[in-house]
């Protein structure tokens, strides 16, 4: 006999019917926790496939307010949304996407002060961070908590992904050591960005949540994938 309510079992059946989910993955999607770090261009898309894929628990660290410009890639606000809160914003529309999720606001800037008491109780962290110092600190967070850390970047047609502080695989830091990113942090403002790519960018972070969460196929762990949508190309490079 199922867990799973009639509403879910109607909600996710297209899911359901994915080898290597079904019921078993989707109460395992119900009973996860993911918070997500940033909610911007990568935020919306992997927060809006979470709640509509039925996980139990999202958080949403972010502490800025949402701008007319961030509306050209950010999927998840509207015009109507300007001048507020992204964390509480971004919590309400997850809950009108799927109310059997519970979504959480926590509308602070993600520090090393922080970082311990946000991630606690959480299974898997997605970083949609847009600042390096921030991808260090989550870095070293979530290898000290144990859980993985699901990367997400993208510069005007480029993007990468991979999983880090995965079951004992490498981590942001064996990719992109600090002293790399040192000098590029004073630059004088942020990278333009196609606005579909947080999509595809996003939506692969979202994939690679849903298979650690059920146990689905391969992990990015050990791999980075890199997009290319100019030229449109996809390379699987191992680290």
């Amino acid at each position: 006999m199922t867990a799973l309510t009639n509403d879910e079992l109607i909600r996710y059946q297209r899911q359901l019917t994915v080898a290597g989910i079904g019921e078993k993955g989707q109460e395992l999607l119900r009973k996860a926790s993911v918070v997500v770090i940033g909610a911007g261009g990568l935020g919306s898309p992997v927060l809006m496939y979470l709640a509509a894929a039925g996980v139990g628990r999202i958080g949403i660290v972010d502490s800025d307010e949402i701008s007319t410009g961030n509306l050209q890639r950010q999927i998840l606000y509207e015009t109507g949304d300007v001048t507020r809160p992204k964390a509480e914003t971004a919590a309400e529309k997850l809950r009108r996407i799927n109310p059997h999720t519970e979504a959480l606001a926590y509308s602070v800037r993600f520090t090393e002060e922080n970082a311990g008491g946000i991630l606690a109780g959480y299974d898997i962290a997605v970083d949609c961070c847009d600042n390096y110092s921030t991808r260090y600190i989550l870095c070293d967070a979530t290898l000290k908590a144990g859980i993985p850390m699901v990367y997400g970047a993208v510069r005007e047609f480029m993007g990468q992904a991979s999983v880090f502080n995965y079951m004992g695989g490498p981590s942001y830091r064996d990719l992109y050591p600090e002293e790399m990113h040192l000098k590029t942090e004073d630059r004088s403002g942020p990278p333009g960005v196609m606005g579909p790519l947080p999509g595809i960018i996003g939506a692969v972070q979202a994939c690679e949540v849903i298979k650690i969460i059920t146990g689905a196929g391969d992990i990015l762990s050990g791999r980075l994938l890199q997009a290319d949508m100019l030229d449109q190309r996809i390379d699987i490079i191992s680290l």
